[in-house]
């Protein structure tokens, strides 16, 4: 049996789109074991139970892609990550599933062949980023390659998010996308993405709501998510020093770095009963394996 840590994550911080990513202090403990045959998955809902699981297609494709022939499989799932959230839980499965079939299958696994396997399960790198690395992470796929490095990031940064309880298919929320998008537009999200990494690094808080401004994915999924637009601004009123859509949504990430403001934003919030607000941080570890692998070794 092997257990796998995979903390939650937030993509796109608003002009990053499919690139930054960011580890959150929310985990899934996914843990794996050989069985005779079949598989049997525990922990979650029935609906995710079968083997359109996304931790068991992910140790499948591992272990194809090693050569190697799949076991029987027992999976079981303890997860704090709400689903469909847009808080990373897919990667996290991902991650897990391929991370678990390297301990098992006795193939080791550096975090740079870790994250070309997830972020090509996934499509895009910035969720699969923060997941195998932690942190804050800036990401790009290169073909079949996929490279990361960290971006610091000020230690007065605090991370409120506002989490709903409907959930919002990543599906949906990328066919609301537009396939094409003006250069004016392209420009624009290029400009606060560099501007946004200089200002998490040096703490400049007062230019982060500029820095997180989107044309390119928030104007067409805000209408997918009920009441989502006015609990941002809440948020900056209350004193976000910036609001955005974590990954496809329907979670909405505040940075701030006033220490009353999740106290304020959370008395406001109940004019959203849908909605809670999760005090978070950026985790610094990615994924992880916290139990001994099949032939006894600790990672």
């Amino acid at each position: 049996m092997v257990t796998i840590r995979v903390p939650a994550s937030c993509a796109n911080l608003g002009p990053g789109f499919d690139c930054l990513g960011m580890a959150l202090g929310l985990y899934a403990d996914i843990r794996f074991g050989p069985r005779e045959g079949g598989l049997v998955i525990t922990g979650c809902p029935p609906v995710f139970s079968g083997e359109d699981n996304l931790a068991y297609r992910a140790f499948l494709l591992a272990a194809k892609a090693f050569g190697k022939k799949a076991p029987g499989l027992e999976v079981d799932i303890r997860s704090d990550i709400p689903p469909a959230r847009g808080l990373g839980s897919s990667a996290a499965c991902i991650t897990a599933g391929i991370l678990a079939a390297g301990a098992l299958l006795g193939v080791p696994l550096s975090p740079e062949e870790l994250l070309v396997l997830s972020a090509g399960m996934e499509g895009h790198p910035d969720n699969a980023a923060a997941a195998v690395y932690g942190g804050l992470r800036v990401s790009v796929m290169a073909g079949k390659a996929a490279h990361s490095l960290p971006v610091f990031s000020h230690p007065g940064l605090s991370l409120l998010a506002l989490v709903p309880d409907f959930p919002l298919e990543t599906s949906k929320a990328r066919r609301a996308l537009p396939e094409v998008v003006s250069r004016k537009d392209a420009v624009f999200n290029l400009s606060r993405a560099a501007l946004l990494v200089k200002a998490l690094e040096t703490g400049a808080f007062h230019l982060l709501k500029e820095a997180c401004r989107d044309r390119l994915h928030q104007p067409w999924r805000f209408p997918l998510i009920p009441q989502g637009e006015e609990a941002a601004n809440l948020a900056l009123e209350m004193g976000a020093d910036a609001c955005f859509i974590s990954g496809a949504g329907p979670s909405l990430m505040c940075l701030h770095h006033d220490k009353a403001f999740p106290g304020r934003m959370a008395e406001y919030l109940r004019a959203f009963p849908a909605w809670r607000a999760l005090p978070l941080c950026i985790a610094p570890k990615g994924a992880e394996i916290i139990t001994p692998t099949a032939k006894g070794q600790r990672k």
